[in-house]
């Protein structure tokens, strides 16, 4: 099961619409996995009308009609492996400990709100993934995503993926 995970895309505040090179992942992709802050409801409807299967929550950045629609935290078991899917996890230290703690029914969380990517695994093997943002690289070199394979019950070919400068 390949899956994308995105985060922070802010559409249409910081980018018209995401990147093409996102786009071709959502293309690939069996699921994507999107932690938050979409800002239009706009973008949810793209990618539902695109995408195979669409699992996401609201970000602090979402008003009242993406809350209506998504949940705080998504939840999705994929290719036997147990999903969780937030915006916000508070800061970078403690931050394994207490995701563990606060998710203890999930193999893979997937969170936002940073924009910087991040991937750790929790004492008790609870593994932490942030895309960072296609679309507001904040002070990273580059906008990322992530795109993962989901399989027996593990997770293979982690691979972030810097998106390229608009032309």
């Amino acid at each position: 099961m390949h899956l994308l995970l995105l985060a922070d895309t802010h559409v249409p505040r910081r980018a018209r619409d995401l990147p093409p090179v996102v786009w071709d992942a959502v293309d690939a992709a069996d699921v994507v996995l999107h932690a938050g802050d979409w800002v239009d409801v706009a973008l949810l409807d793209a990618l539902e009308a695109r995408a195979r299967r669409v699992v996401g929550c609201w970000g602090n950045n979402d008003g009242a009609d993406l809350r209506a629609r998504l949940p705080e935290v998504a939840r999705a078991e994929l290719g036997g492996l147990r999903f969780a899917v937030v915006h916000e996890t508070g800061q970078a230290t403690g931050r394994e400990a207490r995701c563990a703690a606060a998710y203890p029914d999930a193999d893979v969380l997937v969170f936002g709100h940073s924009h910087i990517p991040w991937d750790t695994v929790a004492p008790g093997g609870l593994r932490l993934l942030n895309p960072g943002s296609p679309t507001d690289r904040r002070r990273q070199p580059t906008g990322t995503f992530l795109t993962a394979r989901a399989e027996g019950g593990a997770l293979h070919d982690v691979v972030l993926h810097p998106v390229p400068p608009r032309a």
